[in-house]
């Protein structure tokens, strides 16, 4: 086919003009783009060089049914007595989270439901422990999706209260320096954090009251971390369990297995293999990295051109903190996201439902309200986003990246379900705002500024995220490795059956 482009461009060229000045006028978006690539040292994978299990794994397998068993929240009395798995707040076909702003976690109205139409009683409850069931979510922030959880070097949580001593992003393996989590002081090594940071958080979704553990029973109340996983242990020890981690591990030592002090150890690791199995990482993206410029659309590709420029080229400067081959920097930043829920009980003058995020964990004033960056891949699938979950479409997202004060005076309350606490939202988002516009003041690295672009531009960007989705993650058949066959072993016979709220098993 004749192509009038071309044809001008040897004409040009005939007169004497340069090649550098007209070759920049024919490139098409592959061909910029493939620059920024080059330029980035970009792979597509962020798997690659890893050592990580496979579902297949015996120690995944085991983790899996481990996953699904509600005798996880064995800590609590009677009328909480396991009610919730690991599953409740990360199954694999609600993008590896509960596909809700805020989990339910204890005592939902029904168990086994997962996902829009969880809740619970909607009668005001208060237990002797202070736990409150209002029909609104306990839990006070957005559960993270475990997919590619593996491909986390520094730190786990949005606060990153499980972190690496040690390791640096990209590396595999660390300096020996060790992990710190919530059961040692900060900067501290815990030293039965296990082998990495998955396996390290595993250890605590058992201990929150809010989460699994519950508010009642003598463990619950009056337990440290460490009594609540030996009652799970000591509780799965007397069922069917031991022969199964018996079959994986070898010997005669059952689930508490040999680690003096730490009987929880085998359960933290078999979990956390199972999370790190689930690598999904083959997206269109990867594909158009490796040379397939169809893989993804001519939108997606001007979207990854804002994506990647900075602001003084006319992008957007996204790269500045979604950066690499698993788009993010693993750090923390003050982006101002609506502040829904019950928050962690943070007292900012004037409430005392706020989360004041990293700080919380460091008390330096530099953290106050800054959350970790979350990677990117598969985020088409593992809203709502934030750190409150207070985001129910990605175009929302973007936009509010572009100019957070515009989008929390816009802020559309009719997306959130109507259980979720929002009453308090523009006082203490307030606060988190004011904040941002001191750390632009103060011209702090990393501060997010805004971006003026078009709908246009927004909707490409958009189309950019959504090449960065592996097709894997929204086909049943393909996650399917990833939940229990009703053939498997079922050791307890609590394992955790999810349906959703038209009473479909997911």
């Amino acid at each position: 086919m004749y192509n009038r482009t071309k044809s001008s461009v040897c004409l040009l060229l005939a007169m004497g003009l340069s090649l550098a000045a007209c070759s920049s006028d024919t490139e098409t978006s592959a061909d910029q783009l493939r620059k920024i690539v080059n330029d980035l040292n970009l792979t597509g994978d962020p798997a690659a060089g890893r050592v990580l299990p496979a579902i297949s794994d015996p120690k995944a397998q085991l983790g899996m049914k481990v996953f699904f068993s509600k005798i996880l929240s064995a800590a609590g009395d009677s009328a909480e007595r396991m009610d919730s798995a690991c599953v409740s707040c990360h199954h694999p076909m609600l993008g590896g989270g509960d596909d809700l702003p805020l989990p339910i976690g204890v005592q939902a109205e029904a168990a086994d439901l997962l996902g829009p139409g969880r809740f619970h009683s909607l009668v005001h409850v208060m237990d002797d422990a202070g736990g409150e069931y209002d029909g609104g979510p306990t839990v006070p922030r957005n559960a993270p999706t475990t997919f590619n959880i593996a491909l986390w070097d520094q730190v786990l949580f949005h606060d990153g209260r499980v972190e690496s001593l040690g390791k640096t992003a990209g590396a595999n393996g660390d300096d020996g320096s060790g992990i710190r989590t919530p059961d040692s002081a900060f900067g501290v090594a815990d030293t039965n954090a296990g082998a990495n940071l998955v396996a390290a958080q595993s250890r605590f979704p058992v201990t929150s009251p809010e989460e699994m553990k519950g508010f009642n029973g003598v463990t619950a109340l009056t337990g440290t971390n460490d009594d609540v996983r030996l009652d799970i242990s000591a509780t799965m020890d007397v069922t069917n369990w031991d022969a199964e981690f018996d079959a994986v591990y070898g010997g005669t030592d059952g689930v508490a297995g040999t680690v003096v002090g730490n009987p929880y150890a085998r359960i933290a690791e078999v979990i956390g293999e199972y999370e790190r199995s689930q690598v999904f990482v083959d997206t269109p993206w990867k594909a158009f990295v490796a040379g397939d410029n169809a893989a993804i659309s001519e939108s997606a590709m001007q979207g990854a051109l804002l994506f990647f420029r900075s602001t003084d080229k006319g992008g957007a400067d996204c790269v500045s903190c979604h950066s690499g081959d698993f788009f993010t920097d693993e750090k923390f930043h003050v982006t101002a996201m609506p502040q829904i829920g019950r928050g962690k009980g943070n007292n900012n003058g004037t409430l005392t439902n706020d989360d004041f995020g990293r700080f919380r964990e460091t008390g330096n004033a530099a953290d106050m309200y800054a959350f970790r960056t979350p990677t990117l891949l598969n985020v088409e699938v593992t809203g709502p986003w934030s750190h409150a979950g207070a985001y129910t479409s990605l175009e929302a997202v973007v936009r509010h990246h572009l100019d957070p004060d515009a989008a929390i005076a816009n802020y559309d309350f009719s997306q959130l379900p109507p259980n979720v606490q929002a009453d308090s939202m523009l006082t203490n988002t307030q606060f988190a705002l004011d904040t941002l516009a001191a750390n632009r003041v103060a011209q702090l690295s990393g501060t997010l500024q805004n971006v003026s672009l078009s709908d246009t531009q927004v909707a490409d960007i958009v189309e950019f995220l959504k090449a960065l989705t592996d097709p894997c993650v929204k086909d049943r058949a393909c996650m399917a490795d990833w939940i229990p066959d009703a053939g498997d072993s079922n050791p307890d016979a609590l394992r955790l059956n999810a349906v959703d709220n038209f009473g479909q098993y997911l």
